[in-house]
């Protein structure tokens, strides 16, 4: 007995396992049987792993955009097909993308195909335009018209929605547009909602492409003296682009010499006499001739307007803006005929409230900063329709009328007014549902 203890005590402990069988097998007396056994668990019971979710789908290449008879070609013979033309220009046009992927540059491209970097590039926006055509069900006769050169007129309409696309590309086609035209049309089409509250905006019809290019040319007239051969020219083009009859009416009223000028029950004049632009985002930067004038606050006094400098000059084979003397506010504008002659005597006055202007505004001007360009040379009060910048004691800088101050016996202003600018604003309307493919 002593060595079977002796033997029983060195024994190593046993799981608890091997210790519930040994008591099953051999279970002890009755009497002092006590079941060690817990509760069944569903852990101890084996069963098949379960599966687990799939989190990843596996991967799936995209449908290749080469056309079926381009895809088995290897490298030599895609470019074979770009440097010889073999085929349409939108069904080529894929392979292009598909070079830069095996990391082909457009120099390198340019070199064994002829086609250059500039074309590649409008070769392929091109082709993504007119996929975004076929996806939006455009006419197949409108996409026959481009199936054959016609990849620049469809780059010209890359920054157009889906909608302005198929709309513009159907105009393209009916009035047989030429590059440059297209890029007209496109802008014009692009910039036309952020016209909303110019002079007879309301009465061009947006969802038309010729009367958004009809509003174009009809803003450009009004930067023109009237009357003028310039603003007769850019009338009778708005007047031939119009599509729907308000728009029409409009223009042959400005054609007729009737613009308004009538005064309203308040006193207020309806029609204005100086042309309203509103700057466009970029425009000074893609404009070829630009004027620099000095800027002025309205709540400054005449004091001001005299210090500034008369005249800047650009010097050199740079073009370096030279003022006569220094001065700490300055405004870069496009060279608008109206200021671009002021190379001497111009000047800017800043105001923070449009509805400072002595002319009837609507709701759009209210609370929107403007810019009016004066020119000093000519400080004579002549005509009762012009407007003229003055200084009005305690009140700073003004704008008035001609036959205002000539009831009040004043002759000579400050510099009569030849322009009012509005600042550029951001699009409020998407134009840009599809991607800006530059």
């Amino acid at each position: 007995m002593l060595s079977v203890t002796s033997n029983t005590l060195n024994l190593k402990p046993i799981s608890p396992f091997t210790r519930d069988k040994l008591l099953f097998t051999n279970p002890p007396p009755y009497s002092s049987f006590k079941p060690l056994l817990k509760p069944i668990s569903a852990t101890l019971i084996p069963s098949s792993k379960p599966q687990q979710q799939q989190l990843y789908q596996p991967f799936r290449p995209p449908p290749s955009p080469l056309p079926p008879k381009f895809r088995s070609l290897d490298t030599a013979g895609r470019i074979d097909v770009l440097a010889n033309r073999l085929g349409l220009w939108f069904e080529y046009a894929p392979l292009i993308p598909a070079l830069y992927q095996e990391g082909f540059l457009p120099p390198s491209i340019e070199e064994a195909t002829g086609i250059s970097g500039v074309e590649q590039n409008r070769l392929v926006v091109a082709a993504q335009v007119r996929d975004s055509l076929v996806q939006s069900d455009t006419d197949p006769e409108i996409l026959d018209f481009f199936d054959t050169g016609g990849f620049e007129l469809l780059y010209e309409i890359r920054l157009l929605s889906a909608t302005q696309r198929a709309a513009a590309a159907r105009y393209l086609v009916e009035n047989k547009l030429d590059a440059k035209g297209a890029q007209d049309l496109a802008r014009a089409m692009k910039d036309f909602p952020r016209r909303r509250g110019d002079i007879a905006w309301e009465k061009f019809n947006y969802v038309l492409p010729g009367d958004c290019l009809s509003f174009m040319y009809y803003r450009q007239s009004r930067e023109h003296k009237n009357p003028s051969e310039e603003r007769t020219s850019a009338l009778q083009l708005a007047l031939d682009v119009a599509e729907s009859e308000d728009a029409k009416i409009v223009i042959v009223k400005e054609l007729e010499g009737d613009s308004g000028g009538e005064e309203s029950r308040d006193g207020v004049v309806d029609g204005v006499r100086v042309p309203v632009v509103r700057l466009k985002l970029g425009e000074v930067s893609e404009a070829s001739n630009v004027v620099v004038l000095p800027v002025c606050r309205a709540e400054e006094k005449e004091r001001e307007i005299l210090e500034a400098p008369w005249e800047c000059q650009n010097e050199g084979e740079f073009g370096v803006v030279v003022a006569e003397k220094g001065w700490k506010r300055w405004v870069v504008l496009p060279g608008w005929e109206p200021v671009y002659g002021l190379r001497k005597g111009g000047v800017v006055v800043s105001f923070g409230d449009a509805r400072a202007l002595p002319w009837k505004v609507n709701r759009w001007y209210k609370e929107e900063a403007i810019l009016v360009v004066a020119d000093r040379g000519r400080k004579e009060v002549m005509a009762d329709e012009g407007f003229y910048l003055v200084a009005v004691d305690g009140e700073g800088l003004k704008v008035e009328r001609g036959t205002a101050l000539k009831e009040r016996g004043v002759v000579e202003s400050l510099g009569t007014v030849v322009m009012v600018v509005r600042p550029p604003r951001e699009e409020t309307d998407d134009q840009m549902g599809d991607d800006d493919w530059e």
